[in-house]
């Protein structure tokens, strides 16, 4: 094939242990077909990958990525037609009667080997495989054509677009990460359980700080056989010993006076711990100096990514001196200083509350105003008004907000308003919250009969208004998430575009695409760690800092808001 017919997207598909590869102009008028032999398809993917940069069409990431990165083949463009069609089926930036929609086949969940970081792709037969999508080469060229259909005929195709290629990016991102994996210190990490919990008990049970928490709780309840990890049980024995809590929140608890109070809060953080990141996670998660954790993006309605395993979405305050970069090189962590409150000015084209955060925290922005008086009344006010908190504190400070920031106020108060009514929101670039539930209509319309009774009537009340809650979210808590996949893939870029590093400097553990080369190691909604050689740590951070402008703008254009990042470089991710 010549230069003028170089494929602009490649369908990839396979059946009865063949790769079929489609290969498409930038219209999606096809170009040839070709079939390949599956011992030569990563060769054949660089070999296209370097003559032609295409766009890589195929029915789900992990199921096609992780084995080429694991044989050092490196793509930078996919679209991911599972993640796609989610988006497109349900949003409402697409027309209703939309073939897209129909394709209910598409309707299935990733498929995510939680055991290997790059599984191969004809390692199981088709009958031991989960559920999925399609996986053959013209079901693939079908749902393509569907979903550029769909994005064509909609009246905000620009906004699609760039929302569909985001969540793409993300995919890749997320497999790389897996495949790179987080450095980490699995030594410090037993320290720091040691140190905090006492040391492993040989023989099964509690390390002895755990097991003196619980004793001292059990005493402070006058009830030395107290069950401690079961909450209906522990919640009785509460009671009984007078402290009237409706759950075991950290929350609920720390607002009480009771001799428990201390030594339970310790025994549920000490708890916390053992069970998500205790000796038991260090073994399965942690191997070769790397946690390698399964993200699962789109895993949220929202568009905020999930886990399938390894609690992917936390890293602890205090564990993060256990993630430590390899000898020579250095790790670039960076977060985003109220992120959703940004985002929130930039959708509402709220200057006022633009200027808050401009250049500086946004809740000193927000006192400097005069619209309240505290940074902590300013935050409480903040959260309160994009989770809808109508009570309290936050009752009292929203009020203040609305007419400090109307505009922005007046975008989270109408989208309740839709989700109390029963509608749909979308977020900025097009992504649609889920309909409400049979079970939430029906109480709906029971409320509406006149023979509905008070308790049918403060039901469906109750539940309208929590589905204002969720709605007043989903626009903001999506949004950001869509900031964020930007950020994400114009920082891939921008990292791959870094030189790699000579063999003797390399950190042979984050795998052979990643050895030599700075990249991304972890992402948790508005933070990334970056993985860097130390010569190239002060260009990795700029890099981070451009591109989350970067995404400011493609999103949001010239609206004059910051997005304020917290940047540091060290050895290990913790911060000061």
């Amino acid at each position: 094939m010549d230069a003028a017919e170089a494929p602009a997207w490649i369908v990839l598909g396979r059946t009865d242990r063949v790769v079929h590869a489609i290969l498409l102009d930038g219209s999606a008028a096809e170009l040839g077909r070709e079939r390949v032999d599956p011992a030569r398809l990563t060769s054949w993917i660089a070999d296209a990958e370097a003559r032609w940069a295409p766009r890589w069409v195929w029915h789900d990431t992990p199921q096609w990525y992780g084995a080429l990165l694991a044989d050092g083949i490196r793509v930078a463009r996919c679209h991911d037609l599972r993640l796609c069609h989610a988006i497109l089926r349900d949003s409402a930036l697409v027309d209703d009667a939309a073939a897209v929609r129909r394709a209910v086949e598409w309707d299935a969940a990733p498929y995510v080997d939680a055991e290997d970081a790059a599984p191969a792709l004809f390692e199981l037969d088709h009958a031991q495989r989960p559920a999925g999508p399609p996986a053959d080469a013209d079901a693939a060229l079908d749902e393509f054509l569907r979903q550029r259909a769909a994005v064509a005929d909609s009246p905000e195709a620009g906004r699609l677009r760039l929302l569909i290629a985001a969540e793409s990016a993300g995919a890749l991102v997320a497999s790389e990460m897996r495949a790179a994996g987080l450095p980490w210190d699995a030594e410090a990490h037993d320290r720091i359980l040691v140190e905090t919990l006492g040391e492993r008990p040989a023989g099964g049970g509690q390390p002895a700080r755990l097991a003196d928490a619980a004793e001292r709780v059990r005493a402070a309840l006058g009830d030395p056989a107290a069950s401690l990890d079961s909450q209906p049980k522990l919640l009785r024995a509460l009671h009984r010993a007078g402290v009237l809590v409706e759950s075991t929140s950290r929350w609920e608890l720390a607002e009480q006076r009771h001799p428990v109070i201390e030594p339970l809060l310790e025994y549920k953080k000490l708890s916390r711990l053992l069970s998500a990141n205790g000796w038991a996670w260090l073994s399965e998660w942690v191997a070769d100096g790397r946690f390698r954790p399964v993200f699962v993006p789109g895993g949220v309605v929202t568009g905020r990514w999930a886990s399938s395993g390894g609690g992917a979405l936390q890293l602890p305050r205090q564990l993060r001196e256990a993630v430590r970069a390899d000898p020579g090189w250095r790790l670039v962590v960076a977060d985003v200083a109220q992120l959703e409150p940004r985002v929130l000015a930039a959708m509402s084209s709220d200057t006022a509350l633009a200027g808050a955060a401009r250049g500086r925290d946004l809740y000193a922005g927000i006192v400097e105003s005069g619209a309240v008086a505290t940074r902590q009344e300013a935050k409480i006010a903040i959260l309160g008004a994009m989770y809808g908190a109508t009570t309290g504190e936050s009752g009292r400070l929203v009020p203040r907000l609305r007419r400090a920031y109307p505009r922005a106020m007046g975008l989270v108060d109408d989208a309740a308003r839709v989700g109390e009514d029963g509608g749909a929101v979308s977020t900025w670039l097009g992504r649609t919250s889920p309909s409400p539930s049979r079970e939430w209509s029906a109480a709906q319309s029971r409320a509406t009969e006149a023979e509905a009774s008070g308790a049918e009537e403060t039901h469906a009340r109750r539940w309208a208004r929590d589905r204002g809650r969720f709605t007043r979210n989903f626009v903001v808590q999506g949004t950001a998430a869509e900031w964020a996949l930007a950020w994400l893939a114009d920082l891939r870029g921008r990292l791959a575009a870094l030189p790699p590093v000579s063999p003797e400097h390399a950190a042979p553990r984050s795998g052979p695409v990643f050895a030599r080369q700075a990249h991304l190691a972890f992402f948790l909604h508005d933070e990334v760690i970056v993985h860097t050689p130390e010569e190239h740590a002060d260009a990795a951070a700029q890099a981070v800092a451009d591109a989350a402008a970067s995404a400011g703008r493609l999103l949001f254009g010239s609206f004059p808001v910051d997005f304020r990042l917290d940047v540091h470089i060290a050895e290990t991710a913790l911060k000061d």
